[in-house]
């Protein structure tokens, strides 16, 4: 079976974008897709990047074409529930510990189900600790118990792990995707994996 991870972080509306894909290519190609959180802020100091919102703030015409692309992609995929969270940026911190939690604990995809939901379809301010404790209770999960295994001394050290590991394979940004060793930056790349699952 091919094997395709993504390395994703929850304040990426690309990365979102890109997971609502991911189950068509998945099944267009029998892979495995394997998920690996990292935070995206670790990974823009670690090698001088930015988001597109900062790094095109002063490049004429540039951030208004990352946007019609944006506007392409959901049309493509008919993602009809993505709204831009008005409290963009968010510090995602809490939110990838968590995702350690439950990649740990074997609940990685109803936390994400439920994350990428109320940061991109019924967008909250998902900075605030409490409101991803309310959150997570509403979406059935334990918000208060992921929350406090999320601070513990070997959850910090994993997502930094996850973090510096990526940085170390070439990756600059999310989302990111790793064919084997061939990685593929961006939603946009998406064909370019698929072709690669598929030996073409």
């Amino acid at each position: 079976m091919p094997m395709c991870e993504f390395i994703f972080d929850f304040g990426s509306p690309n990365s979102y974008l890109a997971w609502k894909a991911l189950p068509d290519l998945e099944k267009r190609t029998s892979a495995e897709i394997t998920y690996t959180p990292v935070l995206l802020g670790g990974i823009f100091k670690a090698t001088g990047n930015a988001s597109p919102v900062v790094a095109f703030a002063n490049i004429k015409n540039k951030l208004a074409y990352e946007m019609l692309e944006i506007r392409r992609f959901i049309k493509k995929h008919k993602l009809t529930q993505f709204t831009m969270n008005p409290h963009f940026p968010v510090n995602t911190l809490h939110l990838m510990r968590g995702a350690i939690v439950a990649q740990r604990e074997g609940f990685l995809d109803a936390y994400v189900v439920a994350v990428m939901h109320h940061m991109w379809e019924a967008p909250k301010n998902l900075g605030e600790p409490e409101t991803i404790v309310a959150t997570l209770n509403e979406s059935g999960l334990d918000g208060a118990d992921i929350a406090a295994k999320s601070q513990t001394p070997d959850v910090k050290a994993a997502l930094i792990a996850n973090t510096e590991n990526a940085v170390a394979r070439g990756v600059f940004g999310a989302p990111s995707f790793f064919v084997g060793d061939e990685l593929f930056f961006g939603k946009d790349r998406l064909p370019d994996v698929e072709d690669t699952l598929l030996g073409r």
